[in-house]
């Protein structure tokens, strides 16, 4: 409709005319929206002035509401995003400024004498551009924020490689831009999550409580100052080092994923271990063959042997604690535990040999154990 287009491009040069109308536009963004009010108040006006100057360029070109350039608006979004503001506190800040403008607009065009079936017309009218210019802040911001996005996240995993696996250490401004430091102290955190958009969820959740995360090795990895308190999927956390050794921390993390149950936090120490022991898988088996070779590996009742002496070997050696485990009663786990012995000569502890390191006697006998059941499941 050009002739009210032409009115809309009448009021708009007198909106952007009127320094009190800019000033209402201005103090409605900032009073809806506490993120955009943390903004310099100049910085709100640059821009308003500059979708006012776009607007009214666009208009009398004649374009069609979502055709010409929306440069000013999408420029908006980009700083937004660039700025920190979240999307949520844009939006507010930016229906609050539409509509001050719609209704200073309404104010003008009435002030002017035009009758109010003229005025729902021109309502209309620049509601379809003020909307146009809506969609093209957001549209700049979504572009902005995938770009920050990348470029953050490019830099947070590439400095995470260099710092865990390989490559020429980063330089202090590098440390820097990722939120490190040279003299800092970090917990190396691994997950077994590798999936790119499950890492991207689990990166988020972590981030709330600090910390550098990406993948590494195809897998999430990351440093914190404080270890996550929890999490649904598995992390792997050690003690906290200087940068120097966090290769060392990274590898042997890597290592417990291995060993450590599904889900939860677990400490690198508390795996440490199992860890050492998963290290040597040959080895195990060798052990296993040796103490265990009499025991048949079809058989269901041997399979109950082997898990009840390491559940006995897991609670410390204590008949009680490992029949309540179990859900049997103690005399079941004392017959189990005789025939092994019987059959195998395991030593569970119970008649150490003066001569032998009773640790590392049940130790061996303990890995011969998880390796035979293990090996079952294989």
């Amino acid at each position: 409709m050009p002739g009210m287009s032409a009115m809309v491009r009448q009021v708009l040069h007198a909106v952007a005319a009127d320094d009190e109308v800019v000033e209402r536009v201005v103090d409605a963004a900032r009073a809806h929206s506490p993120e955009v009010a943390r903004l310099p108040a100049e910085e709100n006006r640059r821009h308003i002035a500059f979708l006012l100057s776009e607007g009214i360029s666009h208009l009398e070109r004649g374009g069609a509401p979502d055709d010409g350039d929306f440069s000013a608006a999408l420029a908006l979004g980009a700083d937004r995003a660039a700025q920190g503001v979240s999307m949520a506190g844009l939006l507010r800040g930016v229906h609050a400024g539409r509509t001050e403008l719609i209704r200073a607009s309404v104010e003008l065009a009435r002030s002017s004498g035009v009758d109010d079936g003229t005025i729902l017309n021109f309502m209309i009218d620049l509601d379809h551009y003020v909307g146009a210019v809506e969609r093209h802040i957001v549209s700049g911001y979504h572009t902005a924020e995938l770009r920050l996005s990348r470029t953050v996240r490019d830099l947070h995993a590439q400095v995470l490689r260099r710092l865990l696996v390989s490559g020429e250490p980063p330089d202090a401004s590098e440390l820097a831009r990722a939120g490190l430091r040279q003299d800092g102290s970090y917990h190396c955190v691994v997950s077994g999550v590798t999936d790119p958009s499950h890492a991207r969820a689990l990166e988020q959740r972590l981030q709330t409580s600090g910390g550098v995360y990406g993948l590494v090795e195809g897998r999430l990895a990351g440093l914190a100052h404080t270890p996550p308190a929890s999490s649904e999927d598995l992390l792997v956390v050690s003690p906290a080092t200087g940068l120097k050794s966090l290769r060392t921390m990274y590898s042997m993390c890597a290592r417990a994923l291995s060993v450590a149950a599904p889900g939860g936090v677990r400490s690198l120490t508390d795996l440490a271990g199992e860890t050492a022991l998963a290290a040597f898988p040959a080895l195990a088996d060798t052990l296993a063959d040796a103490l265990l070779g009499q025991l048949d590996p079809k058989s269901t009742f041997h399979h109950e042997m082997v898990a009840t002496a390491l559940c006995y070997l897991d609670h410390g050696g204590r008949l009680s604690a490992t029949a309540a485990a179990l859900h049997i009663h103690a005399n079941t786990v004392r017959y189990r535990l005789d025939r092994l012995v019987e059959l195998t000569g395991a030593d569970l502890g119970e008649n150490p040999d003066a001569g032998r390191s009773h640790v590392l006697t049940t130790l061996h006998t303990w890995w011969a154990l998880r390796s035979w059941i293990d090996r079952g499941a294989r």
